[in-house]
């Protein structure tokens, strides 16, 4: 029987009313975090608590990597493998195939069981029928890295450290391990070695969150010779943490001023725009909140008029980048959000997972009203519900080169506090992603991927509370051809990323949501699967189109508050998994109901620092916070993100594995079909069917013919991590 609890705006605005936190209880008298010296105090005894309420499991248990020594060459001159246990395939006539192809067609990973590897005389021994080998190269110095990082570890660089480390399912934190060295005698005998977890990874508190993670500290972002304070006109105006310098160096290379670029963007709410179908309505106000002040503070007047193609601005003089009413609230790195390799992959990961890409870098601003020159306080200014997020690729590939850009960041929790030398060494890591030309491939050669904005302060007429989330890129979208082309010139509005238009799917439930939620959402949920909330993670991508139909939303409401689906079984784990899984990487139900967060998991109101989310920080009693699944009664889902990125970018920079994998021509599996007449490609991952003859290899001469193949259609080898083979989470907030 369905159980209907859920909680009704009303409840979220009442807290909301009081304080816009970046994470409300249902209950108001809880939703107000402790000050700064307290919060840090509560997270790392909780911290401490809660490992003690997280079942406890051996790390064979959750250790899914293996790498093993050859016996004997393969043809490639590879010396190891890689051993994985895949998840049993979609298509149920590969289950007993010696080989398994997993990856995009022209860029395929070949995978043989290891049962076979061992007949074949390539292997010694084998981890058992489920476990597929992929042949790489892992050479000695790679081993003496590994080595020299677990030392460092080991050394107190990093503080005090754990043998303890949470496993995560997704986003949810699930039990209790601990990390084993690499053992190198065992792998130089010929025996397979487990390369998962750390074994030691340094105790995760707020203030090493805070200095390399979720930067919010009053020494960064009112750092007076890199950031300006509109509110207080104190800092340096075009500082490089500023609002003016990274609009400067988005728009270098577009063809148009930094000041044309920004009025344009500014300029796109002031009309309807229609974005994959769905149509983004004005919201004039920006005209009067934002543009006639900012023009006043640069000595400039601003005039709404009628246009050719609807409202325009007029302004008898340029809009002063340096007067932006922009003020930063937090620098962030988002190496979470990494791609994890080709194949089973998604956008963002696990804990263990090792991308080959360094993700984001993420600056934080919100908007604000500041008073007239000369009469500038923190008193005096206005405080805006309206944050804006400029989000860059760190243009960094490749397994190693990754792992070197995350121990950079852990540098930074060896610092005694924000110093001057802490500020120069972020200040490096920053310049290298937001200067034009860090990334030549994509529009103006910015690596910007991303601006998104989350208010209300923009509300005219809009129904509901008014709350909305819009996106915009420097990129020509094309949704009838499901691509997204880079392209030069000015900022341009955006679908928002896994969630539908909710204008014409209502989240209250509705046919088609409900039919992709039990489709590809629970097809990409790993199996086995056992008690929620454990092993509950999916790969997808919400599409451009579904059923004959535009399907992703131009823009994000507050109302809906989270995502329902009335066709799921509320007694099967993984129909309540999909529902959620899809709800929470929606924009609304990770900043709404699925979080149980007032729509910002930065509060834009709350002044220097500013809060963050309960579910970011896992701020509630046990050390996680806990929300209660939307649409069910159970199961209760428990959130400590901030911990999640941190053991993270500890396994990336310090764990990280890298071997360098062969690499084939596109024809490979073309060629396959016509030696061996079948292909025994997975589509679990795949964009859409592939035009293949699909079936298994169930003879070792195959096997040996598979083998051949390779060797004749090679092109190279690239350095990957030991994950670039793995089902992947789809999550991008």
């Amino acid at each position: 029987m369905h159980h209907d609890t859920r909680r009704p705006l009303s409840s979220l605005l009442l807290a909301g009313s009081l304080l816009l936190s970046a994470g409300c209880s249902k209950e108001p008298s809880a939703s107000a975090p402790p000050s700064s010296g307290e919060s840090r105090t509560l997270t790392h005894q909780s911290r401490r608590e809660s490992l003690d309420k997280l079942p406890e499991t051996e790390p064979e248990r959750v250790t899914s990597r293996f790498i093993q020594r050859l016996e004997s060459s393969a043809g490639l001159d590879e010396d190891s493998v890689v051993l994985v246990k895949l998840p049993p395939p979609k298509n149920k006539e590969l289950a007993d195939s010696l080989v398994r192809v997993v990856g995009e067609p022209d860029d395929a990973r070949l995978l043989v069981r290891s049962d076979a590897l061992k007949e074949l005389g390539i292997l010694s021994d084998s981890l058992g029928e489920d476990t597929f080998g992929l042949l790489g190269q892992f050479d000695g110095a790679e081993v003496e890295r590994r080595q020299e990082a677990e030392e460092v570890l080991a050394s107190g660089k990093f503080g005090e450290t754990t043998e303890k480390a949470i496993i995560f399912e997704g986003r949810t934190p699930v039990a209790l391990s601990r990390g084993v060295a690499f053992d190198r005698k065992s792998f130089e005998s010929g025996l397979p070695v487990g390369l998962n977890l750390c074994p030691l990874l340094p105790v995760s508190t707020e203030q090493a969150w805070g200095q390399s993670l979720f930067i919010t500290a009053k020494e960064v972002v009112q750092d007076e010779s890199r950031t300006w304070d509109p509110c207080t006109d104190k800092g340096k105006q075009g500082g490089v943490w500023t609002f003016a310098h990274l609009m400067r160096e988005a728009a270098a290379a577009s063809g148009y001023t930094a000041e044309e670029f920004v009025l344009s963007w500014l300029s796109l709410w002031l009309n309807d725009v229609t974005v994959n179908g769905d149509r983004v309505e004005a919201r004039v106000a920006m005209f009067d909140e934002v543009i006639v002040p900012w023009a006043r503070a640069s000595g400039a007047n601003a005039v709404l008029v009628d246009g050719k193609y609807g409202r325009e601005v007029s302004i008898d003089g340029p809009l002063d980048l340096d007067e932006a009413p922009f003020r930063l609230l937090a620098i962030v790195n988002r190496l979470d959000l990494g791609g994890v390799g080709r194949g089973l992959g998604g956008y963002g990961g696990g804990t263990t997972g090792a991308p080959t890409d360094a993700g984001e870098l993420r600056f934080v601003f919100g908007l604000v009203q500041p008073a007239l020159k000369g009469e500038r306080t923190e008193a005096t200014c206005k405080l805006k519900r309206f944050t804006l997020n400029l989000e860059y690729g760190v243009p960094v590939t490749g397994c190693a080169r990754v792992a070197k850009w995350a121990r950079e960041w852990t540098q930074l929790n060896t610092f005694p506090g924000f110093t001057t030398e802490y500020l120069e060494h972020l200040q490096g890591l920053t310049d290298e992603v937001i200067r034009s030309g860090a990334a030549p491939e994509r529009g103006n050669e910015s690596a910007l991927k991303q601006l998104r904005t989350n208010e209300n302060a923009l509300v005219d007429s809009t129904p509901g509370d008014g709350w909305e989330m819009r996106e915009f890129t420097l990129t020509d979208e094309k949704p009838e051809r499901g691509t997204d082309v880079p392209s030069d010139g000015l900022l341009r509005p955006h679908t928002v990323a896994q969630t539908p238009d909710d204008a014409q799917y209502p989240s209250t439930g509705n046919s088609a949501t409900d039919a992709f939620v039990v489709g590809a959402v629970r097809t990409g949920i790993a199996a086995p699967f056992g008690p929620l909330p454990d092993r509950c993670r999916s790969s997808y991508s919400v599409p451009y189109a579904f059923q004959g139909q535009p399907f992703r939303g131009g823009h994000s409401h507050m109302s809906p508050y989270a995502w329902e689906s009335w066709v799921i079984d509320p007694a099967q784990p993984r129909d309540v998994c999909a529902r959620h899984d899809f709800s929470l990487n929606t924009c609304n139900g990770c900043h709404s109901g699925e979080t149980d967060t007032f729509f910002s998991h930065v509060d834009p109101e709350s002044g220097i620092p500013a809060q963050l989310s309960r579910f970011l920080t896992g701020g509630g009693p046990g050390g996680f916070h806990e929300s209660p699944d939307w649409q069910n009664v159970a199961p209760r889902w428990r959130y400590a993100d901030l911990e999640r990125r941190f053991q993270r970018l500890y396994a990336i920079a310090w764990c990280t594995s890298c071997v360098r994998m062969p690499v084939f021509h596109p024809e490979l599996l073309p060629k396959l079909q016509d030696v061996l007449g079948v292909v025994p490609i997975d589509p679990l991952g795949l964009p859409e069917k592939p035009s293949l003859k699909v079936g298994p290899i169930r003879e070792l001469e195959q096997v040996k013919q598979v083998l051949e193949i390779r060797r004749d259609l090679l092109s190279g080898f690239r350095d990957e991590p030991v994950d670039a083979i793995r089902q992947a989470e789809s999550f991008v907030h």
